[in-house]
């Protein structure tokens, strides 16, 4: 059950890239597809089906919907370059802990720690406050948390903690 919902999400976000950006269609599928990025985990631990299976399929929806979300997005959203950089370097900060945990764990290593799934609602309700909070204030937010995470994940991955 918990890998359907898992399944609608990758699917869900296919269809995403189809409606216009900010319309009544992006914003029910976008919620949709939030929602059931909540509902998986809670439904798998629920139902003792937890597996690897499910939590790397999870890790590619999280994957197709960021993808989809900055195919739709970006072109539109008027970006400030001081925000590209702060992206950049959470980016490379995330890269070098993705390198070191395979380095140190001989495998890919995904950390669900609070302050990353803090930062994923951050992140996720960015787009429904564009509307009436200016980008450049809400950016900071978002990206001061990704940032404290990045950097905890990589303390996490190299004190074996992961």
């Amino acid at each position: 059950m918990a890998n359907s919902i898992t399944i609608f999400r990758i699917a869900g976000s296919i269809v995403l890239l189809f409606c216009p950006a900010f319309s009544p269609g992006f914003y029910a599928l976008y919620i949709a597809a939030g929602l059931s990025d909540m509902l998986d985990g809670l439904v798998a631990r629920k139902t003792d089906t937890a597996s690897e299976l499910g939590a790397r399929l999870d890790t590619i929806a999280d994957f197709v919907f960021v993808a989809v979300c900055l195919i739709k997005l970006l072109p539109i959203l008027r970006i400030p370059t001081w925000l590209y950089a702060w992206i950049g370097i959470i980016a490379f900060i995330k890269a070098v802990n993705i390198i070191s945990g395979f380095a140190v764990q001989k495998r890919f290593v995904s950390v669900h720690s609070l302050m990353n799934k803090a930062t994923g609602v951050l992140l996720f309700l960015l787009p429904l406050t564009i509307r009436f909070l200016p980008l450049k204030h809400s950016a900071i937010v978002v990206c001061a948390a990704a940032s404290f995470a990045a950097v905890q994940e990589g303390h996490f991955i190299r004190t074996g903690r992961a």
